[in-house]
């Protein structure tokens, strides 16, 4: 008997767990019957949107390549390693597309996807990065965004660059906002067959955007949808987003904010949005600052313009 054949289907399934990737998943399935039954049982799974499920797989990854090591040895016609398919546009995509993909997974508990690409249209070297939470709704978004980033201030005062540089910021936090909610709709139909879903993370490739949802989003989603009866909302079906509720904005502005690292951001801004119903600012400074903790130009970005005065602005729901 072979020593692998030995070990007990628990240590397997963590071994699967450790491996992650839904495509490599998919083709471990293919080794044995064993695989075959087993595959279904991981809890934790890593899901690239951006191309077909049968071909590429997550890369870098130590645990995954031995696994593919272990497929080609169990049947060398299967082709690991096949030409990339062309990158899909996300927002096109119906929320059944990542549910049918996902489908033979019976245990999902916690869930990363990774998307193509950022989808808030920018002027050439603005910048804009924003993580979201959700449940059944949004209940937090914290954006930063800046117009340029040099070494030289390049900023100029006035009455009327700031009544524009306000513009231009609300409809950054807009455009967050419905990319966030895209993002939502999108994995709709894998929160409300999965219940056991104790996290899911979604995020570009780029690092645009993130969007965040708990053990009590997902349970909040969940009890909603069941209290619906499967009557989908029409608003939602037609823009192909989830509705962003009545949201209060916290916002921050500099014209320009100088970082420690000697970086200059121009029209630096820190939105901080919560739903109007119910809203309260407590904790959104450390939400703020625990949002980009790993980020160091933006987490500085962060701390710098928590310390600026802020206006508050609030946009009905859409």
């Amino acid at each position: 008997m072979d020593v692998f054949d030995g070990l007990p289907d628990a240590i397997v399934v963590d071994i699967l767990n450790k491996v992650g990737d839904v495509k490599t998943l998919h083709r471990c399935s293919s080794v044995c019957k064993r695989f075959n039954s087993l595959v279904p049982q991981s809890e934790s799974l890593f899901f690239r949107l951006d191309q077909d499920v049968t071909t590429e797989s997550r890369p870098d990854s130590p645990v995954s390549n031995i696994f593919q090591s272990l497929v080609k040895s169990f049947q060398g016609f299967l082709s690991l390693f096949s030409k990339p398919a062309k990158p899909i546009r996300f927002t096109n995509l119906s929320p059944n597309i990542p549910s049918k993909i996902l489908s033979r997974f019976d245990r999902i508990k916690n869930l990363e996807v990774e998307l193509p690409g950022g989808d808030v249209s920018l002027e050439k070297g603005a910048a804009v990065k924003w993580k979201a939470e959700f449940g059944k709704t949004l209940k937090t978004c914290v954006v930063v965004a800046f117009r340029s980033a040099s070494t030289v201030s390049s900023s100029s005062p006035g009455g009327e660059s700031d009544a524009i540089g306000l513009e231009t910021r609300v409809v950054w936090t807009i455009s967050a906002l419905m990319a966030a909610s895209t993002r939502h709709f999108l994995m709709s139909e894998v929160v409300k067959e999965h219940k056991e879903m104790e996290s899911l993370v979604m995020h570009d490739v780029g690092g645009e955007g993130t969007v965040e949802m708990g053990t009590e989003g997902l349970r909040e989603f969940g009890n909603t949808e069941e209290a619906r009866g499967g009557e989908a909302d029409e608003r939602v079906m037609k823009n192909r987003r989830s509705v962003v509720p009545k949201v209060r904005m916290s916002m921050r502005h500099a014209p320009s904010l100088k970082l420690k690292s000697g970086i200059y951001l121009e029209s630096a801004t820190l939105v901080m949005v919560r739903p109007s119903e119910g809203y309260s600012d407590v904790g959104d400074d450390e939400l703020a600052t625990e949002a980009f903790a790993g980020n160091c130009m933006y987490g500085e970005a962060v701390v710098a313009l928590l310390k600026r005065e802020k206006i508050n602005l609030e946009i009905n729901s859409f």
